[in-house]
């Protein structure tokens, strides 16, 4: 009989998976397509030779996860690559706010009236980051807190609703990028702790950057299967699970899916019933005949690029997809173009890009034109070079990833109390009603991204059980 069987070869069913195999426990992954990846995959979408990432492509959480870090992932081919500014957030102008590496140049992009008051919001929190991002992803009860009044400080400056805490900037630029680092995760902006995610995201740029995966975001996936296997561990593709009897006998089974798919696996019934799911994205994957022609220099040059005018554009566009049930006129867009940090993307002189927006769960409109014309505001003449599109909207993504029911990309709204107790309100998130059965997927603390938090901590809360049983 194995300890334990993971089923899910997303990030965190793979680190969940690594986890309990450095412990010495037999595990065997189990994988519905015919390739480990979850939302960290690379493939051939448009046309050949450009390798585009379905879903996460820029790594601020992943190369500063805890668990990541932990792990020996570079020898197995993981490297991360920089491009020169992390982030930029254009302005119909021409100008432009950055998210830097440095904590003065980001302030100094924000004007003279905000630079203090950013440099005084994120400067106190910077020499404990790795305490506190450790802290931050590895609560509730996974771990206790290592530095408990700096975690106590972040809680009084993000728990409340970014609308609040983007009261102490005074212009647009601050506030504009502000928004849009919350807008990562598709919850409205005067949601509960939405301060605190555009804090995390800021104070991962400013520790360690947002890098890409040389090679695609695959590399991940790839490198914690490689260690996972080198540990003794298992890796079964094209294998679906439809109830529990199709799996092997185990002491542990731990899934890395939705709450719904495992509800069904379990058979559950209603126990996750209250768990809600929050709006989609809708994805263009670009092949493109060279690079975006940005307005404005900095986004030339920054991996990821924010779009939208202005901090009441981006809150409406997010009303409308969350709230309002309709795709917003002038989409807030999340943009990424690898190839300025990793030219092995496409072939010599051309680009990937991948952009973006967010539409009500389940939409079954196209959002392709919107999006176009947003990015047209800010890249004249982007239409002309695009060669190729890929184009994924709600159906597609879930149909390529189980996880994202409705389109839903953050496996669960990040919205009020789920934000923060996810799948259901308990202090023991990762188990459920079968004492042998675990989840770990993003739809667990501490949600969405590519960073493996779940996976870890659900792993220890198995490894407790499977040395309870001796």
């Amino acid at each position: 009989m194995l300890d334990a069987v993971v089923v899910g070869a997303g990030p965190n069913g793979l680190t969940a998976a690594v986890e309990l195999a450095r412990r010495g426990f037999s595990v065997a992954l189990f994988e519905a397509r015919d390739t480990v990846g979850g939302g960290a995959r690379t493939e051939e979408l448009t046309l050949p030779g450009f390798r585009h990432d379905p879903c996460s492509a820029a790594h601020p959480l992943g190369i500063n996860s805890p668990a990541f870090r932990a792990l020996p992932l570079e020898r197995y081919g993981l490297e991360w690559l920089h491009a020169e500014l992390p982030m930029a957030h254009p302005f119909p102008d021409g100008s432009a706010a950055v998210l830097s590496r440095s904590v003065a140049e980001t302030a100094a992009s924000f004007g003279p009236r905000d630079a203090g008051a950013y440099r005084r919001l994120v400067e106190p929190f910077l020499p404990r980051w790795d305490t506190l991002a450790r802290d931050f992803m590895s609560l509730p009860l996974t771990a206790l807190p290592r530095d408990p009044v700096t975690l106590a400080r972040f809680g009084l400056a993000g728990l409340p609703p970014s609308t609040w805490l983007v009261r102490r900037f005074r212009d647009e630029p601050a506030k504009t990028l502000f928004a849009g680092l919350v807008a990562h995760v598709m919850s409205p902006l005067n949601g509960l702790a939405t301060g605190a995610i555009g804090l995390v995201f800021a104070l991962a740029a400013h520790a360690r950057g947002w890098p890409v995966a040389r090679g695609g975001s695959q590399a991940i996936s790839d490198a914690l299967a490689a260690y996972l296997r080198d540990l003794g561990g298992s890796v079964h593709t094209d294998y679906e699970v439809k109830r529990l009897d199709d799996l092997p006998p185990a002491r542990a089974y731990v899934f890395d899916t939705s709450p719904t798919a495992l509800a069904r696996i379990a058979g559950f019934g209603s126990h996750y019933a209250r768990f809600r799911y929050g709006a989609a994205a809708f994805k263009v994957d670009y092949a493109l005949d060279g690079p975006v022609p940005w307005t404005a220099p900095e986004a030339r040059v920054a991996g990821t690029v924010q779009i939208g005018a202005d901090s009441a554009e981006i809150g409406a566009a997010l009303r409308a997809a969350s709230r309002e049930g309709r795709a917003p006129e002038r989409p807030f867009l999340i943009t990424v173009q690898p190839g300025v940090a990793d030219p092995t993307r496409a072939p010599a002189g051309r680009q990937v890009f991948w952009a973006y927006g967010h539409v009500p769960n389940g939409w079954t409109g196209d959002l392709t034109d919107a999006i176009e014309r947003q990015l047209e505001r800010f890249a004249p003449g982007f239409r002309d070079r695009v060669l190729a599109r890929a184009i994924a909207g709600p159906a597609e993504l879930a149909a390529r990833n189980a996880n994202y029911v409705g389109g839903d990309i953050a496996t669960g709204a990040a919205t009020g109390l789920q934000l923060l107790l996810r799948p259901r309100l308990s202090l023991f998130p990762y188990s459920t009603p079968h004492p042998a059965v675990f989840i770990c997927s993003s739809a667990t603390p501490p949600g969405p991204g590519v960073h493996g938090m779940s996976g870890h901590n659900a792993a220890k809360a198995v490894w407790r059980r499977l040395r309870e049983q001796g």
